[in-house]
């Protein structure tokens, strides 16, 4: 049997959307890193959306087809469909493919018909636990969940990035064995999300270093839940500063009510607020993290949570709303807090009582505002459970472990 370490010979083809320098998302940092660690013990080759990349490990890039070019909706969805048809074309002669997120895995189940190979995808999200992407895909959402289904159901194998995104894998598909659901969870390179002293970044955008500073780094969607975030602040201690790094809005409509909350909380005057929409260098994000007093994280939606994973690496504690696998990232009264979250009835999975769910952050936050040493101590607790639990060799190691299992079985 293959070792854990692996064997070059295996030909490990990883499909992904998302890829340097068109990352949007946690999946995209993920996968950038995974195969960079995968390097080490097979032959990994990276097939991605998107234009040509000057990046070794990247072996074939594809774009939609232009013949589906339009403003509807729905062909946001058909343009990635083309683009998984180009991508299996490329795949021929791998041992395994490995897809992330429903944009790739109609090519990774594609692929194991047409090769005869192992499709493992990796769930980073769940299309049925994200209804507002109806507001971004409008019927194309039915053509993502179908695309989700049909991978999660016919893939020998589901990574799961924490327990419980593989709880919502099950109670979302029923169909699905079990015993193919397998739990390895994010990664981070702490030699990249490491603590710095630096103060030019916040001076470029007038953020004060010496202020108590709360920061959020994420998309603005529902998921995220931004808005609970901006309702909390009208109640933070008055004098700190919220750095709110949050842009590429889903929709116009989410977009125009952050704007408007975040015009309201400057208003006010009790705190300063920066916002910076724009998507900024890695190592800027990396400033603003480490000179925070704690990070917030109000999602509603979480599989995992790698922006906590990246601020705590940081030595910034997290504030976070106890969904997903935020629990298994963060330890209560250790390295930050974990606000209780109940989900109403609505389809969004919005908080029962957003009122109260904003009221709890933001006494979660005043918490270490008001108390740095204490913050700082949970800092460096965060920052020594990254490197502990966190390193990319570790996860690199279990996935080929996987990969071998899969790849025996099919081949005996």
């Amino acid at each position: 049997m293959t070792s854990s370490k692996g064997d070059k010979s295996m030909k490990v083809a990883l499909c992904t959307r998302e890829y340097p320098p068109e990352v949007y998302g946690g999946a995209g940092v993920h996968i950038e890193h995974l195969a960079r660690a995968l390097f080490d013990h097979v032959d990994v080759a990276v097939h991605a959306f998107g234009a040509p990349r000057s990046d070794s490990l990247v072996a074939s890039t594809h774009e939609p087809w232009d013949v589906l070019e339009g403003s509807g909706q729905h062909l946001a969805a058909l343009r990635t469909f083309s683009v998984d048809l180009s991508m299996v074309a490329a795949l021929e002669g791998a041992s395994l493919v490995h897809t992330h997120t429903w944009y790739a895995n109609l090519a990774g189940h594609l692929a194991h018909l047409t090769y005869g190979i192992p499709h493992v995808m990796t769930s980073h999200s769940l299309e049925p636990l994200r209804p507002w992407k109806a507001e971004q895909l409008g019927g194309g959402y039915n053509l993502s969940l179908w695309a989700e289904r049909l991978g999660a159901e016919n893939a020998d194998a589901i990574i799961a990035v924490s327990r419980g995104m593989r709880e919502d894998i099950l109670s979302c598909y029923p169909a699905v064995d079990p015993e193919r659901v397998h739990v390895i969870h994010n990664g981070i390179d702490t030699k990249v999300y490491k603590p710095t002293l630096g103060t030019e970044v916040l001076s470029r955008f007038g953020i004060d270093p010496s202020l108590p500073t709360v920061s959020f780094v994420g998309r603005i969607t529902r998921q995220k839940g931004v808005s609970y975030l901006l309702e909390a602040a009208e109640h933070f201690e008055k004098g700190s500063q919220l750095v709110l790094c949050a842009g590429a809005p889903d929709t116009k409509e989410i977009g125009d009510e952050v704007a408007e909350l975040v015009r309201r909380l400057q208003q006010q005057g009790r705190i300063k607020v920066f916002w910076i929409p724009e998507m900024l260098p890695r190592e800027d994000v990396v400033q603003i993290l480490s000179r925070s007093t704690l990070f917030v994280c109000p999602s509603i939606y979480e599989p995992f949570g790698l922006v906590n994973v990246e601020a705590m690496a940081c030595a910034t504690p997290v504030v976070a709303s106890a969904v997903g696998g935020i629990p298994e990232i963060i330890v209560e009264g250790e390295t930050g807090y974990l606000v209780p979250f109940e989900p109403g009835e609505d389809a969004f999975r919005s908080p029962a009582n957003p009122s109260g769910f904003a009221r709890d952050l933001a006494q979660r936050v005043n918490s270490l505002l008001s108390n740095p040493e204490a913050a700082a101590r949970m800092g460096e607790a965060s920052r020594e459970r990254v490197v502990r639990d966190f390193s990319w060799a570790t996860i690199a190691e279990r996935t080929v472990r996987l990969y071998a299992e899969l790849v025996e079985r099919s081949s005996g």
